[in-house]
């Protein structure tokens, strides 16, 4: 039976919970069986540590793990809540008000041309509040799911860097 190591496809369904500021295990998102969670092991994005609790173990195989903000996506930092001009949104003199609306996440470049997500917090008179915090930083995250499959990576999906076919991306 394969086990999960690096270059494997991994496909898992899992509750991922996080503790609200009552110490509570607050449901935020479930991969079910007909929308699993599909990476290649190693190549993931996901952090170490998560990939870290899941090798060696195979299909069939439940996992119950917590990973902490230094085991995941860090403290949250008030220095990543930053005004942006409102100006900077428009298009063709214009505001899209449909895209400008507290709690969508818009992609943004920084200075040196590096993407990333952010939240918007607070629309101003001429400033936008956006949080480029990940979603989940400053969160104890716990994971309770099981082992769907595991298969060796195709050299394509190697090269691409992602799965291709079911659970991961048509081209």
């Amino acid at each position: 039976m394969a086990q999960i190591s690096p270059n494997k496809v991994v496909t898992i369904t899992y509750d991922l919970s996080v503790t609200d500021e009552n110490q509570e295990k607050v449901l935020v998102e479930s991969a079910e069986a007909d929308a699993p969670m599909v990476f290649i092991f190693g190549h993931s994005g996901l952090p170490e540590e998560f990939e870290n609790q899941l090798s060696g173990k195979g299909a069939g195989e439940t996992f119950s793990f917590s990973l902490t903000p230094d085991q995941a996506y860090g403290d949250y930092d008030q220095q990543a809540v930053v005004s942006i001009p409102k100006q900077v949104f428009e298009i063709d003199g214009k505001i899209d008000e449909e895209m400008l609306q507290e709690g969508n996440f818009l992609p943004m470049a920084d200075n040196e041309g590096n993407h990333m997500q952010g939240k918007i917090v607070e629309i101003g008179a001429d400033t936008v509040q956006m949080d480029f915090n990940h979603p989940l930083a400053g969160m104890v995250m716990h994971f309770d799911g099981k082992v769907e499959g595991v298969r060796d990576a195709t050299q394509e999906e190697l090269d691409h860097g992602h799965v291709h076919g079911e659970g991961g991306h048509m081209h």
